[in-house]
């Protein structure tokens, strides 16, 4: 499956290139070819500042949309059609879908659920441009909006700058799909694209094929749509030809996904593929029940009243009903298409390194996709590899801890030395996560303008990564002391690590919960009251050292030691309880440092 998808890829590269040249000698042998060659770059660059405009109101209120609204499969393929038909891109919605499942943010069932809706939402186009779009002077209503938008496009507030990307893209649209009117009214009278209409089975893999090269070049099934809605309006393709051209949009439209997914972890490939997977079948269904479709859209139009000799309303009704028709089918199989692509990309088995669980280009389409898998991703590192290393240094398992067992009981019990390679399992676990960490928080405050509390959140995600290190390189320094003197025959020194231990897996055990506590202020209280008992009872204030070397209980090595590992293990509860605020100190830490408002 991935030699396919880098197969597409190189593909779609070199279609470009022959597309250019043709496209080339197109427009310098037809001055008629040009107007419609004109208003389909208009109409695309319309899409393009739609999509700027629609992200920039969906980048803070998407996450918490998304998230709310799928988790059942009926609000997933409800919240694919909606913001489809509102940001007019099924692509745009693909792709942050892939990000956001990248990130973590939704299992891929809700992602199956998203493009599914989003195929259905983007039949809308159609539509609009049947319905309205070539059948009033289009470019009048384009010249106010254009001049509205261009005016708050320029203004430093992030809604209104956003608000005039919507309505100059809109504009611009409006006076593409002009443009090709034009073009076509003349074009039609110099050349006659309908002499090449092709009838039947080879009409259909002909058109079915030039379809999904031109959404292939343009990027997007709507202009597609809109292109060949308007050759239809004029008599320059026939209406079983327009047909199949539609078919092949839909086949076309998975490239951008599929690039999308380039960058993702394995989770966005597998939704990329359950889009690639969705829209071939729809589409094969489609070519051979394509006489009974017809049929079916012949019959509903006339039910509606709907003249036999509209073509472009059936035109869309035939899209609508097609994709439907597809996401129909494809609904009962949903658990096995999830099985199938868990199979085709399956994880990374890669024992040596660890690599980010969510961090991965596609990320970065969405803001709040990225600060979340950063998040996450730090988390991640926080209850795993920390939890590992200062467990297995103290000789503990991480189960234990976590456990309702007494930790005096549980430090009593546990004397046994567990094998443990600090620097091995840094370099195995930590060290090349934590460095994407760093790189990612970098790239965002790099590629999203950031508010102040986001900015400051980052930071604090800085500083919690820093302090993880600092804990784990800290056990180095003690695990040997801890693992001589907890098997030590002198019982003062193995007592006073005993106690060490103790705190140290206290503090653990109540930072574990804390990640857990819905009521995070609690959690947090009881920590701030430990750390100030354990400040009291510190080895180096309460006096106990003096004694111990006073009465010549413990040998001098073994003061320093406990005095120079004392320390150490004040910092790294320190370290765990600043750690602990930081990544839970709140109910949601996303929500809670402004990401809304990205």
């Amino acid at each position: 499956m991935l030699f396919f998808l880098h197969y597409i890829y190189m593909t779609r590269k070199i279609v470009l290139v022959g597309v250019l040249i043709l496209l080339g000698i197109a427009l310098w042998l037809s001055p008629d070819f040009k107007v419609v060659a004109f208003g389909v770059a208009i109409l695309l660059f319309g899409m393009m500042m739609l999509e700027e405009g629609f992200r920039a109101f969906a980048k803070g209120r998407m996450l918490s949309i998304i998230q709310n609204a799928t988790n059942k499969l009926y609000k997933s393929i409800s919240l694919g059609t909606v913001l489809t038909a509102l940001i007019q891109s099924s692509s745009l919605l693909t792709v942050i879908a892939i990000s956001f499942i990248s990130a973590g943010l939704i299992d891929l069932g809700a992602g199956i659920g998203i493009v599914f809706g989003a195929n259905i939402g983007t039949t809308t186009t159609a539509w609009l441009v049947a319905g309205f779009g070539l059948n009033i002077k289009i470019a009048l209503l384009a010249m106010p909006m254009l001049i509205f938008g261009a005016v708050l496009s320029f203004q430093k507030n992030t809604i209104l700058k956003a608000f005039g990307n919507v309505l100059a893209g809109l504009s611009f649209f409006f006076l593409g799909i002009h443009y090709m009117k034009e073009g076509f009214d003349t074009f039609k009278d110099s050349f006659d694209l309908a002499a090449y209409a092709m009838p039947g089975l080879k009409g259909l893999l002909v058109y079915s094929l030039l379809g999904i090269v031109i959404t292939t070049v343009l990027q997007s099934s709507a202009a597609t749509l809109v292109l060949t809605l308007t050759a239809l309006s004029f008599g320059q393709l026939t209406y079983h030809n327009a047909l199949a051209l539609t078919i092949g949009a839909n086949i076309g439209t998975t490239i951008t996904a599929i690039i999308g997914a380039f960058g993702a972890n394995v989770d966005g490939k597998r939704l990329a593929g359950a889009h690639l997977i969705f829209n071939l079948v729809t589409a094969i269904v489609a070519l051979v029940f394509l006489h009974q479709l017809a049929l079916a859209v012949d019959y509903i139009n006339s039910f509606l009243g709907i003249a036999d000799n509209n073509y472009l309303l059936k035109l869309a009704m035939f899209h609508t009903l097609f994709n439907v028709l597809g996401v129909a089918l494809m609904l009962p199989f949903i658990k096995q298409l999830e099985r199938f692509l868990q199979k085709i990309f399956k994880k990374g088995n890669d024992k040596d390194i660890e690599y980010p669980k969510y961090l991965n280009k596609a990320v970065l389409e969405h803001p709040a996709a990225a600060l979340e898998a950063v998040i996450k991703e730090t988390k991640y590192l926080f209850k795993n590899a920390t939890f590992e290393i200062v467990a297995h240094g103290l000789n503990l398992h991480r189960d234990d801890i976590k456990s309702e067992i007494s930790i005096r009981e549980l430090v009593k019990m546990s004397h046994s030395d567990i094998d443990l390679d600090v620097d091995d399992i840094y370099y195995r676990k930590v060290k090349t996560i934590y460095g994407k960490i760093i790189k990612y928080i970098s790239l965002i405050q790099f590629t999203f303008k950031l508010s102040e509390k986001q900015t400051d959140m980052l930071t604090k995600l800085k500083i919690a990564n820093r302090k993880i290190v600092e804990i784990i390189k800290s056990m180095k320094g003690i695990q040997t002391n801890v693992d001589l003197y907890t098997n030590s025959d002198n019982q003062y020194i193995k007592k006073e690590y005993e106690r060490l231990r103790i705190t140290a897996s206290k503090v653990m055990r109540e930072t574990y919960y804390l990640r857990k506590e819905h009521e995070p202020e609690k959690r947090l209280d009881l920590l701030s009251k430990m750390h100030k008992d354990i400040m009291k009872e510190s080895i180096l204030t309460s006096g106990v050292i003096d004694k111990l070397i006073r009465e010549d209980l413990i040998s001098s090595r073994m003061a320093t030691s406990l005095i120079n590992d004392s320390d150490i293990v004040n910092s790294m509860i320190e370290n765990f309880i600043e750690i602990a605020v930081l990544l839970y100190g709140t109910k949601d830490l996303l929500f809670e440092n402004g990401v809304r408002g990205v």
